[in-house]
């Protein structure tokens, strides 16, 4: 491991408004990870100061689109220690998403030491704000020069940190159902974790926002009757005090907030049901009150309720308990977990060593 011998006085010198809302991703640790594989091999972490990335016009990158990213979080927790959140998931994801778009794979223990390392040099910048945190945000991405395509030989992983706050202003969000436009297909990299599947996104999310709502939700690409996912989240549907959301497939990125919910449901007597979830059924059973609530849920939003869905038609779908009761349960407890204030199961937070 290699540190720049100017980050300890860059992080020094380095401060920021604790005390102004953070928002998320507007302040950026000034520091960075990277490492280079060449030669069929990774080359040792380095810790430099954040900057731009030299690379060349045709890097496979740019021409291409080979890459994946991760989010995860660092937490302060109420005795002041430093916790990773489950990074070992992350890690395994980054490596599925790697396999995917032919890129190599990366040792879980090289990763989660990365992720711990930025994160120990910026320890000043995890919030002791409850809810809120250190997001980081590792990537890997094509540098071999070349314009045929072809899978490249050449790449470079990195990581940047940023403290953040909520990921959307309000309490809750207004849907638009897309019925037309697809995000992902069997065979395709919808359970990667690679920008293209962001890109192809935002033709429907420009109107998403155009119609006033907050999130696309995508249905299945063969049929355009069962849910799939949001554009960066997983989806939630609640009857009384059961929690439906669509099975992992193919299509369906594997969420490690997903992940968590199902799992601290269970703890809190809240029934659970992977199963698939016709769209047009859950429009009736929001009428009918069926449906009493429904959330979304990712690593940058933890949890977020729906008030309303706008369907094709124009006509909106107003959802029985919009600021979600279950769904802020849920969210409070994850929010504990995650900041030690209470006991989190085993393995899912990592201590961060202090320097």
């Amino acid at each position: 491991m290699e540190i720049h011998p100017k980050v300890k006085e860059i992080m020094e010198n380095f401060s920021y408004d604790a005390l102004k809302p953070l928002g998320f991703g507007k302040v950026m640790s000034p520091i960075m990870i990277i490492s280079h594989y060449r030669n069929k091999n990774w080359e040792k972490l380095s810790l430099v100061p954040y900057g731009p990335i030299p690379l060349d016009p045709c890097a496979k990158v740019f021409h291409y689109a080979q890459e994946i990213f991760e989010g995860m979080k660092a937490f302060r927790t109420n005795d002041q220690n430093i916790v990773l959140f489950r990074p070992d998931m992350n890690a395994k994801r980054f490596n599925f998403s790697a396999k995917r778009m032919s890129m190599p794979l990366m040792d879980e223990k090289m990763f989660i030491e990365a992720a711990e390392l930025i994160t120990s040099y910026s320890e000043k910048l995890v919030p002791k704000r409850l809810g809120e945190s250190l997001y980081l945000r590792p990537f890997m991405i094509a540098t071999e020069v070349g314009l045929g395509i072809k899978p490249a030989n050449e790449f470079l992983f990195c990581i940047v940190a940023s403290p953040s706050g909520n990921y959307f202003s309000g309490s809750a969000v207004k849907v638009y159902i897309e019925r037309d436009e697809i995000r992902a297909a069997k065979g395709g990299t919808g359970a990667a974790k690679t920008g293209g599947n962001y890109a192809a996104s935002l033709f429907s999310y420009q109107k998403t926002i155009d119609l006033g709502c907050d999130q696309t939700m995508w249905l299945d690409a063969d049929h355009h009757q069962h849910i799939e996912e949001m554009s960066g989240m997983n989806f939630f549907a609640i009857y009384d005090r059961t929690i439906v959301t669509p099975p992992i497939s193919e299509t369906i990125l594997n969420g490690v907030t997903r992940n968590s919910i199902l799992t601290i449901a269970k703890d809190l007597k809240i029934k659970v049901e992977e199963r698939k979830i016709e769209i047009n059924q859950l429009l009736i059973d929001i009428e009918k009150g069926h449906c009493t609530e429904a959330f979304v849920c990712g690593t940058a939003s933890v949890v977020v309720p729906i008030s309303k869905f706008l369907d094709k038609s124009g006509r909106w779908y107003e959802v029985k308990n919009e600021k979600g009761l279950v769904s802020i349960e849920l969210r409070d407890h994850l929010i504990n977990l995650q900041s030690g204030r209470q006991v989190a199961p085993d393995g899912w937070l990592y201590q961060v060593k202090k320097l």
